[in-house]
């Protein structure tokens, strides 16, 4: 027979196990395929590039969904994170993208495979990749520089702010205005604007 005093402390457990439970977690993707169409890769043999670093903000190497909040205010749900790493995830669809936009051999990321050399290295610096508070926009904010590594040439030094409007009020569209928003940059970077 069971006691009282055991039937209790079973009830105890339970209750206390149920008041910790955390709230289920949903992992979000930013897809490989471009969000957009694509324009036609250039027939002539275009430069090679080699991309590296690509750099984020401190704020961003976490695996929370980041959301503005007021002038200095970042807020994130612990219920709503990034399925990879931004600091993986950016640089990997930021090569797949250029290589689309200019040719699948015209863009590599460093290091760069034995024996091959590229015409221009590109660094690629993310300032703020965000939603403002309303969930409803997403703005990317980045700077690159095309080095030419022989110095024939100058740099070139570019910047860009991209407002992407997300589809709609829920997570699911603004990771999708995050990955919008990031291939309207690799079309930046690749026209050279």
């Amino acid at each position: 027979m069971i006691s009282a005093k055991s039937t209790l402390a079973v009830l105890c457990a339970l209750a206390l196990s149920a008041c910790g439970s955390s709230p289920p977690v949903q992992l979000y993707q930013l897809r490989a395929d471009p969000p957009g169409p694509l324009a036609a890769v250039p027939q002539a043999a275009s430069p090679t590039w080699a991309l590296g670093p690509v750099l984020l903000p401190e704020y961003l190497d976490r695996d929370a969904i980041v959301r503005s909040s007021g002038q200095a205010t970042l807020n994130t749900n612990p219920g709503e994170r990034w399925a990879e790493s931004l600091r993986d995830a950016v640089p990997r669809l930021l090569q797949q993208d250029l290589a689309r936009l200019r040719g699948n051999d015209a863009v590599w990321r460093l290091p760069l495979p034995p024996g091959m050399t590229a015409e221009r290295h590109l660094r690629v610096e993310i300032q703020r990749l965000d939603a403002d508070s309303a969930g409803r926009v997403v703005v990317l904010q980045a700077r690159w520089t095309l080095i030419d590594p022989s110095g024939a040439s100058k740099p070139v030094v570019a910047e860009r702010r991209i407002d992407v409007a997300a589809s709609g009020a829920d997570t699911d569209a603004l990771v999708s205005a995050h990955r919008t928003a990031l291939w309207q940059l690799a079309q930046a970077i690749a026209a050279g604007r």
